[in-house]
């Protein structure tokens, strides 16, 4: 049972704040690059474990996601959401306050469990307030355009608050946006009350985190400690099995925590694959886009984020203003896959980066091509994912769409810093790390391709039966 639909205005205002928990999540994975020299001066982090201060966050997030959407079920979105901001600003003040490696590390994994169960309730909230209105492709452009804006601002505040107060403030920053969500979540967001038969797969859940967890564990760490070691085919043998487990489960539970009769519908897995290998492209090419800024052409942390500007300020552009109108005139399917080859061609452009280059010649014009790429795709694959699932299930069908983007995004990246390293070297020249820079542009280019090719061929409507078309006709 839902309450009365809110004013229009206090819709826009739950859209704001929708928004700016798709803003924090992602600016939390960007904000600490500029200050992780100081991070690891001050608190004793090897060169070698200094990655755990971005890997811990990632990990917790994306194996807690799918967790998150079926607690936003069955307890009510509006409840998880504020839940997750109260773990997210604990986390945020323990790394922000820690003195030990220990303790920094738990408050980042304390950040991404927070965030994953933000991210799903946000996706649920912005279904119950636009859902079967036509404003609702609107809601979904300004929600995915809410994620590039907040990679380039925690770039931006990142070298800010690291060079002109310290760098705890890279999470303490999270602690007074959190509470100005909350101050108005009560106000502009719905509620909804629990599911008298709603019940929690305990064991399905801890498995599939576990699963997902060690899967993502093993492939980030891999460049480190390398690919065929014990480690590495011990967590990876490890994780899929416990993913082997989780789906017999899900097979034989009563209330499971992913029905699997939602992965049969072609517009779902299609859109979710398509979310995945976007994740895994476009987050590498940013990634790989800004090292060489920095590593190759000089340029300093805060350059770079000003260098991407012109790409965030198109993605947010074409995502509210361009992408929902063609998403109306040629159709999702059409979009995603425009969107995914368009990507692909920007990254292949890029792929030309010299070690003597320039940002007007080797950067802006192909970033320019990949992020328009990127906004046709997420709009219409994150709407279609979602509006697959049944009402009851939105917040799994959140958590399912917001864990393939964000492990595609730590897989894709984990692949191709591989890839870097093997074809630059271990102390590579500018020259060196170019070939390597230019080798991540072509493997995330195929990533996106493959995209394309997977959503040409899977992404198709169930068939309508004679008397559900008739129905649909009348209506």
């Amino acid at each position: 049972m839902s309450h009365p639909p809110l004013a229009p205005a206090k819709r826009w205002l739950g859209l704001v704040l929708i928004a700016t928990a798709q803003f924090v999540v992602i600016m939390d994975t960007s904000i600490i690059g500029v200050a992780l020299p100081d991070i690891q001066r001050e608190l004793g982090f090897t060169p070698e474990s200094l990655s755990w201060v971005f890997n811990a966050y990632v990990v917790a997030f994306g194996g807690l996601l799918l967790l998150g959407g079926r607690l936003a079920d069955v307890f009510g979105a509006r409840k998880i959401f504020v839940l997750g901001w109260i773990v997210l600003i604990a986390g945020s003040i323990l790394a922000g306050a820690a003195g030990t490696i220990g303790l920094e590390i738990t408050g980042r994994a304390i950040q991404g469990a927070g965030s994953a169960l933000i991210a799903p309730a946000a996706l649920t909230l912005l279904m119950m307030l636009f859902g079967g209105t036509p404003d609702l492709p609107k809601a979904f452009a300004v929600y995915g355009a809410a994620a590039p804006i907040g990679g380039t601002a925690g770039v931006f505040l990142g070298g800010v608050l690291t060079e002109y107060v310290s760098w705890p403030w890279v999470f303490y920053v999270t602690v007074p946006i959190a509470l100005f969500v909350l101050a108005f979540t009560a106000t502009s967001l719905p509620r909804t009350v629990r599911k008298p038969s709603g019940s929690i797969d305990i064991v399905g859940a801890l498995t599939v985190t576990g699963g997902l967890a060690a899967v993502v564990y093993a492939v980030v760490n891999a460049p480190e400690v390398g690919w065929l070691t014990w480690s590495t085919l011990g967590l990876l043998t490890g994780g899929i099995v416990l993913l082997a487990i989780f789906f017999l489960i899900q097979v034989r539970s009563r209330n499971p925590l992913l029905r699997l009769g939602l992965l049969r519908a072609p517009m779902l897995g299609a859109a979710n694959g398509a979310q995945l290998l976007l994740g895994a492209a476009w987050v590498s090419m940013w990634f790989f886009l800004n090292l060489y800024l920095q590593q190759v052409l000089g340029a300093s942390a805060f350059a770079a984020g000003a260098a991407l500007l012109p790409m965030t300020g198109l993605v947010v552009l074409a995502m509210v203003a361009l992408a929902p109108r063609l998403q109306e005139r040629f159709g999702a399917k059409a979009l995603i896959v425009s969107g995914l080859l368009l990507l692909a061609a920007g990254l292949a452009w890029l792929a030309f980066v010299r070690p003597d280059g320039t940002y007007a010649v080797d950067v802006l014009p192909a970033s320019l091509v990949a992020a328009l790429g990127m906004s046709l795709a997420f709009v219409p694959s994150l709407g279609t994912a979602i509006n697959a699932a049944p009402p009851a299930e939105t917040g799994v069908a959140s958590g399912l769409v917001s864990t393939n983007y964000q492990i595609g995004s730590a897989l894709g990246l984990a692949v191709l810093t591989a890839v870097v390293s093997g074809a630059s070297g271990t102390d590579p020249s500018r020259v060196e790390l170019t070939q390597g820079y230019s080798a991540a542009f072509i493997g995330a280019a195929l990533l996106a391709v493959i995209g394309a090719v997977v959503t040409a061929m899977a992404m198709r409507r169930p068939r309508v039966s004679t008397h559900a078309a008739a129905h649909s006709v009348q209506a």
